[in-house]
């Protein structure tokens, strides 16, 4: 699963940028209104909403824009209707791209995005034609200083951890979506600092794009992406070696 984890290095030199853009809260808040709308208002009850919330208060989201949130997903300030969708699409270099989004206007969000595409190289998919590229996993980010990776390893595959990884500061695990609660309450019962849980879509077999140029067309379509007020997350089955990374880093 190496090709999740430098994609995720990748996002998380990313966040610094991500966490300038004037529409970072508004994603983060449509988080939590679509999770409080699909389990309840009681982030104890609802591991979905838990994690929206951490990552709201992360970027300093103001705490009565929570609360609304919340509130707008329960129904208790009316009612509000987001679809959640997800376009399949290839990009530069053959790679594949699975956009998530969250929207009040199918009709509007669907030409844009497509437009978005065909902008930097890329093109809309049919429905399934890259989504059997990817599995559906639970991913959780586990920071730390000296970790004894024996110990984590252990408490992981008793919490339900399918496979473990060194990442950036410390370790990714892997587990099915329905084990992710589970792993995450022992690990934080364990004192284990975890950054961020979530269900993500993991690349089966990655595309590894070692050419500089190619690798800067693949990221401005990432980027580009993940810029749509609508966008939640993007995934792609893209790995770029580390001495390219680097190389982009220093632009």
């Amino acid at each position: 699963m190496s090709g999740h984890s430098k994609w995720a290095n990748i996002k998380h030199r990313k966040a610094a940028q991500d966490a300038k853009r004037g529409n970072l809260f508004q994603k983060l808040v449509r988080a939590i209104i679509i999770a409080a709308k699909d389990g309840g208002g009681d982030p104890a009850m609802n591991m979905r909403l838990k994690t929206a919330i951490e990552r709201a208060k992360a970027v300093s989201v103001p705490n009565d824009n929570i609360t609304r949130a919340i509130k707008r997903g329960t129904g208790e300030l009316g009612d509000i209707s987001y679809d959640e969708l997800t376009y399949e699409a290839y990009g530069p270099s053959g790679i594949a791209v699975l956009v998530n989004v969250m929207t009040d206007n199918r009709n509007r969000t669907t030409p844009e995005i497509r437009a978005l595409l065909a902008r930097n190289g890329g093109q809309m998919g049919e429905s399934g034609s890259v989504a059997w590229m990817f599995d559906r996993k639970g991913v959780i980010e586990v920071k730390g200083e000296g970790l004894d990776e024996d110990s984590l390893m252990t408490l992981g595959l008793e919490s339900g951890m399918s496979d473990m990884e060194p990442s950036e500061g410390g370790f990714t695990l892997y587990c099915e979506p329905g084990d992710l609660d589970n792993l995450q309450k022992a690990l934080e019962d364990n004192k284990y600092v975890v950054e961020n849980a979530e269900v993500s879509m993991i690349a089966k077999t990655p595309v590894e794009v070692s050419d500089a140029e190619a690798a800067r067309k693949v990221l401005r379509l990432v980027d580009a992406l993940e810029e749509h007020d609508d966008v939640q997350n993007v995934y792609s089955n893209f790995e770029i070696p580390d001495e390219i990374a680097a190389k982009l880093e220093e632009e």
